[in-house]
Order: C-alpha cells, then structure tokens, then sequence
C-alpha cells in the first residue's frame, strides 16, 4: 500500500488568466486543492490528489500536470459525463482578481463517495479540502465522508473556507455546509474576507473552542498572516514584493504551511506547537510572495529549493 503524506480532495480546474488585450485568455492548470497538492509536492512531499477529471484535452492536459509533479492521482479514469471544470480568471491592476466559472456541471462535481478508498486515508498522514466541493452533489456527500473518515482514523484534518461567490451566490448557504464539516477539522484557513465563517474577528477563540480547532489560520494577503493556536495570536508580516497575478497565492501560501509542518513529521494534530506554528507560516508567507510575483497558478507555485533561498 502507497503510503502518502497528503491527500489534496476537490477540484482541479483549467484557469483561463485574462491577457493584456481585452478578452484574451492564457489557459493554465489550476483548482485551490490541485494547487496545494502541487505546492506539497514540490516542497518534496508525498502527494495524492483525488477528484475527478474529464476525458477532454484539458482534462489529459491536467492528468499530465499531476504526473509531471509526481503527484498520484487516486481517480485516474477521466469521466465522459462533463467537461473539465473551467475558470476565467480576470485579473485588476493591483494583482487582485475576479472568477467566472463554467461549471454546469464540471467533472470535479462528479466524485462520488465511492471513490474514496478507506485504505487510501489510512495511508496519509493529512487530508485536505476546501469549500467549493462542498457546492454541489454527489462531490458535496464524497468530501464529507472522506473528511471524517480522515478525522475518526486520527489524521491530520486541513480545510480551506476560499469562498466563491460566482460558485455559490450566497455566504449564508456556504457557511450551512462548512459548520457541517468543522467538527472534523483540525488546521482551518480563512481570508480576512471569510470572517463572517468564524462569526468575526473576537469570536475566533470560543469558535475554535466549539469545533476543538487546534490551528486557525486568516490570511491578510500583503499583510502576511495571523494564526490563532490555543490561547495565543500573532500577526506575521509577508513579503514586500511586486504582485503580478495573486492567483494560487493563498494555495502556495497554505501549501507551503503544510508542506512545513509536516516536515515536523509530525502524525496527530495534538502534536503541534505554537513554534512549529510560527515556522511554518513564515515559509508559507514566503511561498505566497514568490507566487504572486509570477503569472498563471500552478505555473507559479514555487518548489522547495525556491523558497529555501528566499528565507
């Protein structure tokens, strides 16, 4: 049995990056899960991903990404019921950006509880996910019983709130399936935009309390990051650098953060520290600065040797 250090669940996408003339588009591979899995890989881990692809050129060309990256694809068949899943991405001036996604259905939404193999959680040592799997079913039922498969086996639990608005039109409905799934989790990011999931900034301990979270991690873009861990909370600044594009940033910064901690080596989430904590977000806010000073997502996901320099 192929052990692995992380699973990555959820979508993988194509990101259609908007050009320099209006209405261009630079196709790129992308999805936050599929980005985590790249970042954790070329940060020398053992990786698997596991979401469904379609049997179209984007979705061969998405299937080649992972192998080239020495990722292990747990559903390698590629699906004739949808398309690839597809992003266009518009990018503003500041580096910031906006998503339209073509996804009615896409084949990321097709992962069926079946497909999520016990013995395949049995063999990591962390499970990571994100919302926007929690969208639609049958992907929606597979997250969830991958994700407490994960949790009652004692694996290290990680999940990503990255809500998109184009994909579900309401935060109020996102937030219903995420509370669903929090008891399960033990590493939760958020955006300083996603406060509304944790009830607001002064809410963050008796939250964490509620759900057992051991680490909370909100992002402030060029800010840095601030971690929340027991009773203690830090801000730690990012990088100054140049953002060209910021897609994937948050997916570099969350991989790099793991990539790290569990580099600790590290098996249960009991056995975190505050330092471990503090170090591993500097190598993620590290991971993100490089990221955004390059165009495309998975393009520009830095490896390990790429982020030792720069620390």
């Amino acid at each position: 049995m192929q052990a692995y250090d992380i699973i990555c669940a959820g979508e993988m996408l194509i990101d259609f990056t908007s050009g320099k003339e209006p209405y261009t588009f630079t196709a790129n591979p992308g999805g936050a899960p599929a980005n985590v899995a790249i970042s954790t890989a070329r940060n020398g881990l053992s990786t698997a991903f596991l979401g469904i692809l379609g049997n179209d050129d984007f979705g061969k060309r998405l299937k080649g990404t992972l192998e080239e990256n020495k990722v292990t694809l747990l559903c390698p068949d590629l699906t004739d019921q949808a398309i690839t899943t597809l992003a266009f991405v518009t990018l503003y001036e500041n580096g910031e950006r906006s998503f339209t996604f073509a996804r009615k259905p896409g084949a990321d939404i097709l992962l069926c509880a079946g497909d999520v193999k016990q013995s395949d959680i049995a063999a990591c040592r962390m499970f990571h996910a994100g919302s926007v799997s929690l969208s639609d079913n049958p992907c929606r039922d597979a997250i969830k019983y991958a994700m407490k498969l994960a949790h009652d086996a004692h694996k290290i639990v990680s999940f990503d709130v990255n809500y998109r608005d184009m994909i579900w039109g309401d935060m109020a409905k996102c937030k219903k399936e995420v509370d669903s799934i929090l008891p399960y989790v033990d590493l939760l990011k958020i955006s300083d935009e996603e406060l509304y999931f944790v009830g607001g900034e002064d809410a963050i301990p008796a939250f964490m309390q509620q759900y057992d979270i051991r680490v909370l991690i909100q992002t402030l873009g060029a800010d840095g990051a601030r971690y929340c861990f027991r009773n203690s909370s830090q801000t730690m600044p990012g990088q100054k650098v140049k953002a060209v594009d910021a897609t994937g940033a948050g997916d570099a910064f969350w991989g790099g953060f793991l990539s790290r901690m569990l580099q600790f080596g590290i098996t249960g989430a009991d056995e975190i520290t505050e330092e471990m904590v503090q170090t591993a977000l500097h190598y993620g806010n590290v991971s993100g600065g490089l990221c955004v000073q390059k165009m495309g997502g998975i393009p520009a996901i830095p490896d390990k040797d790429a982020i030792l320099q720069a620390l």
